[in-house]
């Protein structure tokens, strides 16, 4: 339905206020159509509201947008900063357990608002987080507030994490 409405929309052309359609709908619409609009920062910023499980995880589509965010934010290797890690929102939910080792916790944020783990991505995660050299510090100091920040990671801790959260 998205592909078709976005074809409607695009009939005589990218809109001018293309940002102020839905953010599911740029899901279907190429960086490069969108260039005519915006930046390609802005691109990503608005992908990375969207809901991404529109596409499915291991789409040719998905990945290729993963791919040119990467390329578009000029990241050369494995590590994306935390600027970079908001503005790639929920597509940070694709990058391999390399990228959330080398990032640190720059990603835990995004993550936590992931539907599911890739199991190197799990094992990424609960190494940067047993390391403690995160924002969040070591499990040890977390509070209330800190597992609510982390809520949607909580099901990757294993035991040795969940035993250091003070009661």
């Amino acid at each position: 339905q998205l592909s078709c409405l976005v074809t409607m929309v695009t009939l005589r052309g990218i809109p001018k206020d293309l940002d102020s359609y839905p953010k599911d709908l740029l899901l279907f619409v190429s960086p490069s159509d969108y260039a005519a609009t915006g930046s390609c920062r802005q691109y990503f910023t608005n992908i990375g509201r969207a809901n991404l499980d529109v596409l499915r995880r291991e789409s040719s589509q998905r990945k290729e947008l993963l791919l040119e965010a990467l390329a578009c934010l000029k990241i050369p290797g494995t590590q994306v900063n935390e600027e970079n890690a908001e503005i790639l929102g929920r597509l940070v939910c694709d990058l391999g357990g390399e990228y959330i080792r080398s990032s640190g916790g720059n990603l835990l944020k995004q993550l936590s608002q992931c539907e599911s783990f890739l199991p190197d991505q799990e094992e990424a995660i609960r190494s940067v987080i047993s390391s403690g050299n995160t924002t969040f510090g070591p499990p040890v100091a977390w509070s209330a507030f800190t597992l609510n920040e982390l809520g949607g990671l909580i099901p990757v801790f294993d035991h040795s994490i969940l035993q250091k959260i003070p009661k």
